[in-house]
């Protein structure tokens, strides 16, 4: 076999070994209607409040509050909801993470958009994949839908390896929240991207730490987010959902 075929080859080798890598990237894509634009998980909050009023202080936030309690609430749920939808999938344990991955929130407002964005992400699997986000639409009526175990859902129907599907869920939380910076304070393209960067860097560390948590280790303490998330609906102006 000459070269350009071994190489040919190898390249259909690997691409049948990855069929999962493209509708990946279409579900990481900000072109994806999932509604998350629409949120700012209690960042405007505590931009109100002048916690957060610059990049650094935004990096504090980010990479030492947020990034952390994802490692012991979304993340673990999310790595335990995938096991228990497994074949064959675990209905009651699923149930039971579904609304725990609903209490996992303190505040109404991010509660709600969990869900909100849960239930659009749902929908648009089982319009555009159907498989086992059918199955799970069909049987989880009225279940919660909290995003973490709907990524895992979505990781089920498309095959995707476990860690993709929680490295997905913590670029989306870190893409989301300096997207909503964005508009909420002076940051630039640059430094937002650095800062992204960053946070992605730390994705392998979190996972680790939430794959390794114990279903009664799941949960965080954090009355700073969450009296800033709380007070946010009753804010006198707002961009944002929550």
């Amino acid at each position: 076999m000459d070269k350009p075929a071994r190489l040919e080859r190898k390249r259909g080798a690997a691409a049948a070994g990855t069929p999962w890598v493209a509708p990946l990237l279409q579900l990481s894509d900000s072109f994806y209607p999932t509604g998350s634009y629409a949120h700012s998980f209690g960042l405007e909050g505590l931009v109100q409040e002048g916690a957060v009023h610059d990049r650094a202080t935004l990096r504090t936030f980010l990479i030492e509050q947020a990034l952390p309690q994802l490692a012991r609430t979304y993340l673990p749920v999310a790595a335990q909801a995938f096991e228990a939808a497994g074949e064959p999938p675990d209905w009651a344990r699923l149930r039971s993470l579904c609304f725990l991955g609903r209490a996992v929130r303190g505040s109404r407002e991010p509660r709600e958009a969990s869900e909100a964005i849960g239930r659009q992400r749902l929908q648009l699997a089982v319009m555009l994949h159907g498989g086992f986000a059918r199955e799970f639409e069909r049987r989880a009526e009225g279940w919660p839908r909290p995003l973490s175990v709907i990524a895992a859902v979505e990781g089920r129907t498309l095959g995707l390896p476990c860690e993709a599907v929680l490295s997905t869920l913590v670029y989306a939380a870190s893409a989301g929240l300096i997207a909503a910076s964005v508009k909420l304070l002076r940051i630039g393209q640059n430094a937002s991207q650095t800062l992204l960067a960053e946070a992605v860097r730390g994705a392998p560390a979190l996972i680790a730490e939430a794959v390794a948590l114990p279903p009664d280790g799941i949960g965080s303490f954090n009355p700073w987010w969450d009296v800033a998330a709380a007070g946010h609906e009753t804010a006198e102006f707002r961009l944002f959902i929550s």
